[in-house]
């Protein structure tokens, strides 16, 4: 499958009709770089880990900037184009050219998919036909509620009516994708319940439920804790209850983030297939492995079904890609033995890792593991539960491999 991402620039809140209430950039500060799996050993910062993760786009690329690159990496693919994704910090419906860029790529007779919108900048009922006559096939929509007057003062949707019927139109004739950040109190209950009857009856394919994150702990690294004062967080065995709940209502595909998927059992998948665990390599090596809150425990159970020495440590964060440097700064050292490995994904440079891990004056090793070891919601969505498997299978491989190669016997 080749596939071509094509990136409109913009800037989140600025370039979307304003933040939405729940909007995980609201408040954002400007950060120092974080370190991370793309900077050179010596270097800590990159684009990625300083520009990209926190968005900071100067704002919508014109389009014929757009063009330009579009051509550009259409000629270092190889193979037939099967798939086109518009993306960027901004809103897709706010994009100033956005007809025009449908119709440029709409030239390229390939299947169109839009990774996300919410749907504000679309205030014409008719740009749904347009999107269909010219080769949109999948787009993924954030709904938070299809209460026209939760999405007009939780989303700031001017139009939330005309918004709700596009949504309609097009989920009656391409896959479509509805996100909802959940806000307990506001859009739970009743009023999920009322959601997702509409979105079923209208034909859409599948929800992703996202639990809404307001404090540090949860993953707000740029310094915008918390986005809603006062407002009501749920824990993640809540989260996980919430979504199985929904799945229980509805025929469509239902995921939740970080947890879970009822359809394909995940997150790691693999603790209900005793007979691939036995199939993962033997752990002979001594190694802490630290993670998330969340993915801690069933990492712990995987690791020690094929054997001792590796022991899982969660540091105060509940999302492994989202801890930092400040996370390893706050383990106690006393008992953490030579080989330290990291998520692959975490936002930490290895020297800066190494010099705070080793600040006790013992030296250790730290190494990046795997960057994924099973998906979340977001990411199963689009899987399958051999997907799921395979990608987990992988994971852990490599993950005790690297316990082998670099622990202690």
């Amino acid at each position: 499958m080749v596939q071509l991402t094509v990136d409109i620039g913009g800037r989140p809140g600025l370039d979307c009709r304003g933040f939405c209430s729940y909007c995980y950039f609201k408040h954002a500060r400007e950060v120092p770089s974080f370190g991370c799996r793309y900077c050179l050993p010596f270097t800590k910062g990159c684009e990625y880990c300083t520009r990209s993760v926190q968005e900071r786009y100067t704002g919508f690329k014109d389009l014929k900037e757009v063009a330009g690159d579009t051509l550009a990496n259409l000629q270092l693919l190889s193979g037939d184009l099967t798939r086109i994704t518009i993306s960027g910090g901004g809103d897709p419906s706010c994009y100033p050219e956005f007809t025009d860029l449908i119709e440029l790529l709409a030239s390229l007779e390939t299947p169109i998919h839009i990774g996300y919108t919410s749907g504000k900048g679309f205030d014409d009922p008719h740009i749904a036909d347009f999107l269909i006559e010219s080769g949109l096939s999948e787009i993924s929509f954030t709904v938070f509620a299809t209460d026209p007057e939760l999405r007009r003062r939780y989303m700031h949707d001017p139009t939330p009516e005309v918004s709700l019927e596009i949504l309609k139109h097009l989920a009656g004739a391409i896959d479509v994708y509805a996100a909802l950040v959940i806000l307990p109190g506001i859009n739970d209950g009743i009023i999920l319940k009322n959601t997702i009857r509409w979105l079923e009856d209208a034909g859409v394919k599948g929800v992703i439920l996202m639990r809404f994150a307001n404090e540090l702990h949860q993953g707000l690294i740029l310094g915008n804790a918390p986005i809603i004062e006062g407002q009501r967080i749920q824990t993640v065995e809540e989260f996980g209850d919430l979504v199985r709940q929904t799945k229980g209502i509805t025929t469509m595909r239902v995921s939740g983030t970080p947890l879970c998927d009822p359809d394909l059992g995940s997150p790691f998948a693999i603790l209900q297939e005793p007979d691939l665990i036995d199939k993962l390599p033997e752990l002979h090596g001594n190694a802490v492995v630290i993670t998330g809150t969340v993915a801690a425990p069933f990492i712990q159970e995987i690791l020690s079904k094929r054997g001792g020495g590796a022991d899982v440590l969660p540091v105060q964060k509940e999302i492994a890609d989202l801890i930092t440097i400040d996370d390893l700064k706050a383990l106690d050292l006393s008992r953490m033995p030579d080989t330290i490995i990291i998520p692959g994904r975490a936002f930490v440079h290895l020297t800066e890792a190494e010099e705070v891990l080793s600040a006790d004056g013992k030296t250790r090793t730290v190494i990046r593991g795997p960057e994924m070891l099973t998906a979340d919601g977001e990411t199963s969505m689009g899987m399958t539960r051999d997907d799921i498997l395979s990608l987990e299978m992988a994971g852990f491989s490599a993950l005790i491999t690297l316990i082998n190669q670099y622990g202690e016997a």
